[in-house]
């Protein structure tokens, strides 16, 4: 029900009274909050689009009056002051904002950038180490410059990536997207025949070799059978010899590979007919790489040898890499996915700066110096509690000051060594904050400036109080009101009726008959007004697992057991053999209902609507509503 009432948008936090402007006059005035024109229409509009028959302007505004009293009734309750409303709140406004603060230009230029790169392929060797060791693998780089060394010789002694270390640094083709941007870049970048600076990639430092770049092939789709090796001479043996056989019924009649790979490879792909779908260059081993590029569309390869075991490839299909326009989509997913996801934003934010007047003061980076000199250049305790306290600048936004306590109060302990050092956590804490306050002054503008931003925003924020308020006084309170239903039930009797009589009983099942009769006897013991939910807690806590109770109201025809127990049908048997045994208890046929729990998803229905009907009467008693009949007929 909730998903029904909340809006398929998201919202901010900054403005929750919309002011309307010159542009936007004033419709309704609804406890004592102005309605804009334009809110109006776009719920109109938007509910008409989600009704089978489209209703007229006059028969909406009784029904938006409404919606807009409830929620004027849950910000008198308090609700959107909850901390509760405020995070869902908040984080739904921060998903919508989210595509209007990214630098397009900035984005554009990145999605460019890499699809550049998706239309070559460069074949690398490198060197990896640890990212400790930036000083050892910068001394490596100019040993291997200098000729003092190969660079073949340096990997297979130094680098931490044994696979390619072993074959002297390669790596084999790098293709856009599959690396770490830094890396990625440096590949594409580096000339062939040239060795990149150090590259930090995240999982570790890099020199790259580059030795030859192409024009990017694109993907194939192939079909393999795998026999699998262990390293074992016999098992080579073995396993060639059958992947032979293979081969040879194959060539005879290659209709029958798809079926030799579901019996005979050993690999995920052998139900799918050993089929890999698409894949680029660089995605498989080596080996296998340069078989499935190298053969031609609907040939078959002869049994090679991968690192894994023995291959045939029959090559199903070939395709290019597309243009940017068919990728771009790709290359933004790619994007977001990265260590990159924040640059667009981080641009945007910052050709922000000048519109707000924001300024990082940076003087204040060389008093915080000086005060970390004064602790013998190291972030103790002390030098972080002084500052937390300290009141000098960290930034100002349109002459308004933060503070360095204002940027550092929310600030982990870590341990830094250097004036410098200190100084850069300073100015990163700062930089954060003011990046969120800039957030915040740009979705108060989009509040302002952006009409569709706005309807979303003010369309969620009251649905998320129109659920709440409504669980409160109405769904929440039939549900749980058990003497209300009760009382409900009673005032309209006549309402409740079935076109047949009902067997209503406690069906005891157990797995043997001592233990049923067992049960019978103790719970006679019970109260006779025992409520339901009691009664089984009362027989549970007696005979745990070895009973099972099913409160049943139903007619002849609709439950087996209550058709043998009441009205005369075949005994039912449990296919499991488990519940052998049953029995009803304080049975009784009803010709109507007797009480609200006898119909109580009718009752709960109608008491749901009852209750509204009364909340609307004293909603439209406690607040006042006035609408300008002229602005309404400016309703398009």
């Amino acid at each position: 029900m909730k998903k029904q009432l909340l809006a398929a948008g998201l919202v901010t936090l900054s403005l929750l009274a919309l002011t309307a402007k010159d542009k936007d006059p004033v419709l309704m005035n609804i406890a004592g909050k102005n309605v804009p024109l334009s809110e109006f229409e776009y719920l109109f509009h938007k509910n008409n689009t989600q009704q089978v028959k489209p209703q007229t302007i006059d028969e909406y505004v009784g029904m938006f009056v409404d919606y807009k009293l409830k929620v004027a009734d849950a910000e008198a309750a308090g609700i959107d002051t909850t901390k509760a409303f405020i995070d869902e709140f908040t984080k739904f406004r921060n998903e919508l904002s989210e595509p209007y603060m990214r630098d397009e230009a900035k984005l554009d230029s990145m999605v460019a950038q890499a699809y550049g790169n998706m239309t070559q392929e460069v074949f690398v060797s490198h060197i990896m180490a640890p990212i400790s060791e930036a000083h050892t693998l910068d001394s490596l780089r100019r040993v291997i410059v200098d000729g003092k060394a190969a660079f073949e010789d340096v990997a297979r002694q130094y680098s931490m990536d044994t696979p390619s270390a072993e074959k002297g640094g390669k790596m084999g083709y790098v293709i856009s997207g599959r690396y770490p941007w830094a890396f990625e870049e440096a590949a594409f970048n580096t000339p062939v025949g040239e060795i990149s600076p150090v590259v930090n990639s995240g999982y570790g430092l890099h020199l790259i070799r580059v030795e030859k770049k192409n024009a990017n092939p694109g993907e194939v789709n192939v079909e393999h059978i795998i026999r699998l090796t262990d390293g074992k001479k016999n098992d080579e043996i073995s396993q060639k010899a059958l992947i032979d056989s293979l081969y040879g019924i194959i060539k005879a009649d290659p209709s029958q590979f798809e079926e030799l790979a579901k019996k005979f490879s050993q690999d995920g792909s052998a139900a799918n007919g050993g089929s890999l779908g698409w894949f680029g260059r660089g995605m498989m081993v080596a080996e296998f790489d340069s078989v499935a590029f190298a053969l031609p569309k609907g040939a078959i390869s002869e049994p090679f040898k991968s690192a894994f075991g023995w291959h045939i490839i029959k090559k199903i299909d070939t395709r290019g890499v597309g243009s940017l326009e068919q990728n771009k989509e790709k290359i933004i997913e790619a994007i977001n996915r990265s260590d990159r996801a924040g640059k667009p934003e981080q641009t945007f934010l910052v050709k922000q700066r000048p519109k707000y007047d924001a300024h990082l003061v940076t003087e204040t980076l060389s008093e915080v110096e000086a005060m970390a000199a004064a602790h013998n250049n190291m972030l103790d305790s002390a030098l972080f509690s002084k500052l937390q306290a300290s009141q000098l600048p960290a930034y100002t936004i349109r002459g308004k000051v933060t503070t360095v306590a204002d940027v550092m109060k929310e600030a982990s302990p870590r341990n830094l060594n250097g004036a410098k050092e200190i100084a850069s956590f300073v100015r990163s804490r700062a930089l954060y904050n003011m990046n969120n306050d800039i957030r915040e002054l740009v979705r108060t503008d989009l509040m302002d400036d952006n009409e569709a931003y706005r309807n979303l925003v003010n369309e969620y924020r009251d649905g998320i109080l129109l659920f709440e308020i409504s669980n409160q006084n109405v769904w929440n309170r039939a549900s749980k009101d058990t003497e209300g239903l009760e009382k409900f039930f009673k005032e309209n009797r006549a309402k409740y009726t079935w076109d047949a009589p009902r067997y209503k009983s406690y069906v005891f099942f157990t797995k043997n008959d001592s233990v049923l009769a067992e049960a019978v006897k103790f719970a006679e013991t019970a109260p006779a007004d025992m409520a339901p939910a009691d009664f089984v807690k009362f027989m549970r806590d007696k005979f745990g697992r070895e009973i099972r109770i099913e409160r049943v109201i139903a007619a002849k025809g609709e439950n087996a057991y209550i058709d043998y127990l009441a009205f005369g049908g075949t005994r039912p048997v449990d296919k499991n053999k488990t519940w052998t045994s049953y029995a009803a208890f304080n049975g009784k046929i009803l010709e109507a209902p007797e009480e609200a729990a006898d119909v109580r998803g009718l009752v709960v229905s109608d008491y749901q609507n009852a209750l509204e009907k009364e909340w609307l009467q004293q909603l439209h008693k406690k607040y006042k509503v006035k609408i300008n009949k002229k602005i309404l007929k400016q309703v398009k």
